[in-house]
């Protein structure tokens, strides 16, 4: 680790001022060297005060990702990867397990995606220094059926991180997306990277994107929304990170109860998509499995288990 490295995890983790004179003795180095790797962070944007006889510490209003500012609110220990910009993290996480098979746990993290992927075969608007965009890639060992159920999951630990940091009151459209009132603030896309030749689930990429902060949404994406909450992205995506960890690949008996008293579905007219046509239906329950209880107009019930769905707000 760099000396610039190891003073910005210091500064991270630190509650209030570091003294740089003592700083520089715990890291054997010189005052001159300490004072010009805090120069150097101050020039990538870290907004760092310096105050005489008190010394340093980050500003609040400091919102900069690394991955030391990540492992410090982690609780979970896994190899995190960290990217100024990059095409998507979950297209990153499939080039790191085509390199390394065995390259899980693992959390790949984004300032900014230039290709950013949602479902669907959409993409998810990700610019730079207001978004949270990241990917845990994980080992499942189960079927293909509980690995795919992840994407479930992945509502509850955003919305759980959420209220955990927040005065926030998420709810979830089905599947995954996270809703603040009628405005869209998270999508979750799950994939899994299988082998072809005995079926199993080799592992299950989770890529989550939070809209923290940005302002401008292009025309083209409905409802679109942000969190506009005070919250330090790292800690956020370490939040959710944990939280997903513990109920990834559970049974959905563990959490089923919270994702339906979040759904904002219930009673609600919807429109589904099913083999290219629009039908129009009431939602009714979500079942212990996490699929979408509906009663179409002629009456007739039935469980939707994937697709999109539609709500009028």
């Amino acid at each position: 680790m760099t000396l610039k490295e190891e003073i910005a995890q210091r500064l991270t983790e630190a509650e209030g001022y570091i003294n740089g004179e003592q700083l520089a003795a715990e890291l054997g180095k010189s005052r001159a060297a300490v004072w010009k790797a805090v120069k150097a962070l101050q020039k990538d944007g870290w907004k760092i005060v310096a105050v005489r006889n008190r010394g340093y510490a980050l500003s609040d209003d400091n919102d900069l990702l690394s991955e030391q500012k990540i492992r410090a609110y982690l609780k979970t220990d896994m190899p995190v990867y960290y990217y100024p910009v990059i095409d998507s993290t979950n297209t990153q996480a499939k080039r790191l397990l085509a390199e390394d098979e065995a390259a899980c746990p693992a959390l790949l993290v984004a300032n900014e995606q230039s290709a950013g992927r949602g479902r669907q075969g959409k993409s998810f608007y990700s610019p730079a220094d207001s978004g949270a965009y990241f990917s845990l890639v994980l080992k499942p060992e189960v079927s293909l059926q509980n690995a795919v159920s992840a994407t479930t999951a992945a509502a509850v630990a955003v919305c759980r991180a959420l209220e955990r940091l927040t005065d926030a009151a998420p709810q979830i459209k089905w599947v995954n997306d996270v809703y603040l009132g009628s405005s869209k603030i998270c999508g979750v896309l799950t994939e899994a990277v299988t082998d072809f030749e005995s079926g199993t689930v080799n592992a299950v990429i989770i890529g989550i994107g939070v809209n923290v902060s940005t302002l401008k949404f292009p025309d083209d994406i409905p409802n679109a929304g942000s969190l506009g909450k005070k919250i330090k992205r790292a800690e956020l995506i370490a939040a959710v990170t944990d939280e997903l960890i513990k109920i990834a690949f559970c049974s959905s008996a563990e959490y089923i109860d919270y994702y339906r008293a979040h759904s904002m579905l219930i009673g609600r007219k919807i429109c589904f998509i099913e083999n290219g046509r629009a039908t129009a239906a009431t939602a009714l329950e979500i079942d212990g499995r996490g699929g979408l209880v509906v009663k179409t107009e002629n009456g007739k019930t039935k469980t939707l288990r994937s697709g999109e769905i539609s709500v009028k707000f």
